[in-house]
């Protein structure tokens, strides 16, 4: 199973952020899982990786030329996808996506979350998202998910397009148990 994780790529973060992202690499590779994700060798991205190495896991990172040509990427990563840009870069990971997590990230990490769920939401995307709220980092984007279904942006069917889970172990958990969401998505993709 290929599992795309989006994540920050700040190394000036809480200590329970980073716990959470080491811990979440080591289940993975410990799991057989091969990760996808952004290439990064810093902030929650790095240690990621770290941990999926350390457990002798597969890790492939996918970086845009600039960031790697500015030494952002990781250096040990089993395999590194050098895309031009970074649009390139998310249909790369969306392309070969089984499931997506999401640990706590900034603009890239949400925009790529939202990016997601819209291609969920359109059938485009099959796989399990999920939301890793560690110390309930998402409860504000959650909150804000919930108007948006509220005001009839999004339908009540569509909230379950994405899982909210508070561990890496739920995560796993989620990954594992994953049935499905719906078979036709577009049905319901448009609000009239």
């Amino acid at each position: 199973m290929n599992v795309c994780v989006f994540a920050s790529s700040s190394s000036r973060i809480d200590e329970v952020y980073i716990r959470a992202a080491s811990e979440l690499g080591a289940l993975l590779a410990e799991a057989g899982m091969n990760i996808l994700y952004g290439g990064g060798g810093i902030g929650l991205m790095g240690k990621l990786a770290d941990a999926a190495l350390e457990k002798e896991g597969k890790i492939t990172g996918v970086i845009p030329a600039f960031m790697k040509a500015e030494g952002w990427d990781h250096k040990l990563v089993t395999e590194m996808i050098v895309t031009s840009d970074m649009g390139e870069r998310k249909k790369w990971m969306f392309d070969r996506a089984d499931a997506v997590i999401a640990l706590p990230g900034g603009i890239g990490t949400l925009e790529e979350l939202t990016e997601a769920i819209t291609l969920k939401q359109l059938g485009i995307y099959k796989g399990p998202v999920i939301l890793l709220n560690i110390s309930g980092f998402y409860n504000t984007f959650i909150d804000f998910m919930e108007q948006l279904v509220a005001g009839h942006f999004l339908r009540l069917e569509h909230k379950d397009i994405w899982e909210i889970v508070n561990t890496p172990a739920e995560a796993l958990t989620s990954l594992t148990n994953y049935k499905g969401w719906m078979e036709d998505p577009r049905k319901i993709a448009r609000i009239f």
